[in-house]
């Protein structure tokens, strides 16, 4: 924690900042490692403090050394930290722009003798570049995935034919990671079957498996509080010649991306590299997501691979690589991995196979 701290406190330098106010959860537990639900942080060159409340005094005292704990008693939050603001007689005051309430906002202009200074994405730019613990933490993560994936196939098999749902598969998936180490899944499930697969963040139901279905299972899980990521596409049944076309035409997209990753490029080039192969084979209208995000204390964060993102790739960061085709009238495929930027390229951290399965 106290290397981010310093590259925090840089950053202040930089934008002459006497003082900076941290409340949103995930940047709050990337600079202090508290976990909670309820905190400020006020952090100085002369002070690092977490204000809470008596909930969670033991529990800071626990995860977050290099913080001095504050109790807010009945000040609250905000007036606590302007106090330790008048003490060390801090001016130029920032906050989190992008997470602060209008109502929050308005309490400011009660405090007339500091400058309450906007800032945004001052610590996620910090988070884009993922450390060793952090990225140690996502091989994890997404490991439990990879469990996971070669456990729900022979589920699937032995079910299908009897009835079982997206719901199954998505409580099932849920019931693997926890059982392995996860925490909790990073987001809600995608497990979408038949023509639901082309809808890319479909919500899992009673909808049955039949044969002739593509069925995407995209989940992941928190481990240690890092969200892992990925996809999988199968086919029950015999798949067609036109089931074989649009996966071969998705793999070929993720591989060639895979190939162009490394420090250097901009994110839009390597989407453009997928985005380009799903084109010429006629399905460029139904690729309308990005390529790509990073992932860490978020399931979803900057930079992307998306038409739009120039962001640089650095080594170090952390990017899912997710091309896919959505047909409305037929079905949808995705495949995605997780990888680390490395110094010429990428380490996958997603090992299930990618070949398409064919469930019977």
């Amino acid at each position: 924690m106290e290397s981010r701290i310093k590259r925090l406190l840089l950053k202040m330098q930089e934008l002459k900042l006497d003082a900076m106010l941290i409340g949103s959860g995930a940047n709050r537990k990337y600079i202090s490692g508290f976990t909670g639900s309820s905190a400020m942080l006020y952090i100085s060159d002369k002070k690092q403090v977490i204000i809470t409340d008596f909930r969670y005094m033991q529990q800071v005292s626990n995860q977050c050394k290099a913080f001095e704990a504050i109790n807010q008693g009945e000040l609250g939050l905000l007036k606590t930290a302007m106090k330790l603001a008048e003490e060390e007689g801090a001016q130029a005051i920032g906050f989190e722009s992008g997470h602060t309430y209008y109502t929050t906002f308005l309490e400011f202009k009660a405090f007339e003798k500091v400058e309450f200074i906007p800032v945004q994405n001052l610590v996620e730019d910090l988070r884009q570049i993922k450390d060793t613990e952090e990225i140690e933490k996502l091989r994890r993560a997404e490991s439990i995935g990879d469990i996971a994936f070669a456990q729900i196939i022979p589920f699937i098999t032995k079910g299908y034919q009897k009835g079982l749902t997206e719901n199954d598969i998505a409580l099932e998936l849920e019931r693997i990671m926890r059982t392995n180490g996860a925490s909790a899944t990073s987001f809600s499930s995608i497990v979408a079957a038949g023509l639901k697969s082309a809808l890319p963040h479909a919500e899992p139901d009673n909808l049955t498996l039949k044969e002739g279905d593509f069925l995407v299972m995209d989940f992941g899980c928190v481990y240690e509080e890092y969200c892992s990521d990925m996809t999988r596409t199968v086919v029950i049944g015999e798949p067609t010649d036109k089931h074989k076309q649009i996966y071969d035409t998705v793999l070929k997209a993720q591989l060639e991306a895979l190939k162009a990753i490394k420090p250097g490029v901009q994110g839009k080039e390597v989407d453009k590299i997928a985005r380009d192969i799903i084109k010429e084979a006629g399905y460029g209208e139904y690729f309308g997501h990005g390529l790509g995000h990073s992932t860490g204390l978020d399931i979803h964060e900057n930079p992307r691979f998306s038409p739009l993102d120039a962001t640089v790739i650095q080594k170090g960061m952390v990017m899912t690589v997710e091309p896919g085709i959505y047909l409305p009238d037929f079905g949808g495929v995705r495949i995605e991995d997780l990888v680390v930027i490395t110094e010429n390229g990428v380490e996958n951290l997603t090992h299930s196979p990618k070949e398409l399965i064919v469930i019977k």
